[in-house]
């Protein structure tokens, strides 16, 4: 059986987990077709990691070509246009930043149907998408998500910047946001894709509450989703530790995405 070609567009700390784990431990089922960038050093210094500097792809475009499954971890702004191109030449795509989709990934599905192509978004850093798809059959009454974060993973935010808001000066857990998933989204753009998955998987963006805590004592990400449903209730909290490379990601983010390509990968489905 022939492998599965896997491409990365996004060479940060997502992607190079990504890379790496493919590389080592997929092995025998697949293999890194190319990698690529904005940031050509990011690419070349990826490359030299995994021990293949021919895997360098000169732009979008070519890692499509050169690949069965497109693998986006670039970030909100760019994730619809590289999704939209990867479907448009029928090849699946897993999107890992989903708050860049979640206005229009009905688009995306109708494109995916099109082409005989496959959209793939990991639950990431949250738990309990599995109870929330199972209680979407019945009649969902409420989802509520709570993140906490240390506040310097918001730094440079531009919701906070706008806002005026010292994160420094936070001493107490302090609720910098609270509304809708969508507005959500849109203000906190690499910070909560969780709740763009959560949307995608329950009742919606403008119906999914989320709520954001800068918590000075916060060691790791936490996540807590409340369903309330016809058919039972479900609380799920996740504590998760911070990606070693980047503040603004939980360990649990690639861990999930490692989890679907293992999916892809096997004969066997287990979970909703």
């Amino acid at each position: 059986m022939a492998k599965l070609r896997i491409g990365i567009i996004g060479c940060g700390a997502i992607g190079s987990s990504l890379a790496k784990f493919i590389s080592l431990d997929l092995s025998k089922q697949a293999e890194l077709s190319g990698l690529c960038d904005v940031n050509r050093e990011s690419v070349f210094k990826l490359a030299v990691k995994v021990g293949n500097p021919k895997l360098v792809m000169p732009d979008l475009r070519t890692l499509v070509k050169k690949s069965d499954l497109i693998i986006e971890a670039t970030g909100a702004a760019a994730a619809f246009e590289i999704a939209k191109q990867a479907l448009s030449a029928a090849k699946d795509i897993m999107i890992m930043s989903a708050g860049g989709v979640i206005s229009r990934y009905k688009e995306l599905a109708a494109l995916a149907e099109k082409k005989g192509a496959r959209i793939f978004i990991p639950s990431g850093a949250i738990c309990g998408l599995d109870g929330l798809k199972g209680l979407s059959c019945a009649k969902i009454r409420k989802v509520t998500l709570t993140t906490k974060k240390p506040p310097e993973a918001f730094a440079g935010v531009a919701y906070i910047k706008d806002r005026k808001i010292k994160l420094d000066g936070i001493i107490d857990d302090t609720v910098i946001f609270e509304g809708s998933a969508e507005n959500a989204v849109s203000a906190f753009p690499q910070n909560i894709n969780v709740a763009a998955t959560l949307s995608m998987a329950g009742i919606g963006a403008k119906e999914t509450t989320v709520r954001i805590v800068a918590s000075p004592g916060a060691k790791r990400n936490i996540h807590e989703v409340e369903i309330d449903s016809d058919a039972g209730k479900i609380i799920a909290r996740t504590e998760n530790v911070i990606h070693p490379d980047n503040p603004k990601t939980s360990y649990l983010a690639v861990l999930s995405a490692i989890a679907a390509l293992k999916g892809i990968l096997s004969p066997i489905k287990i979970g909703t």
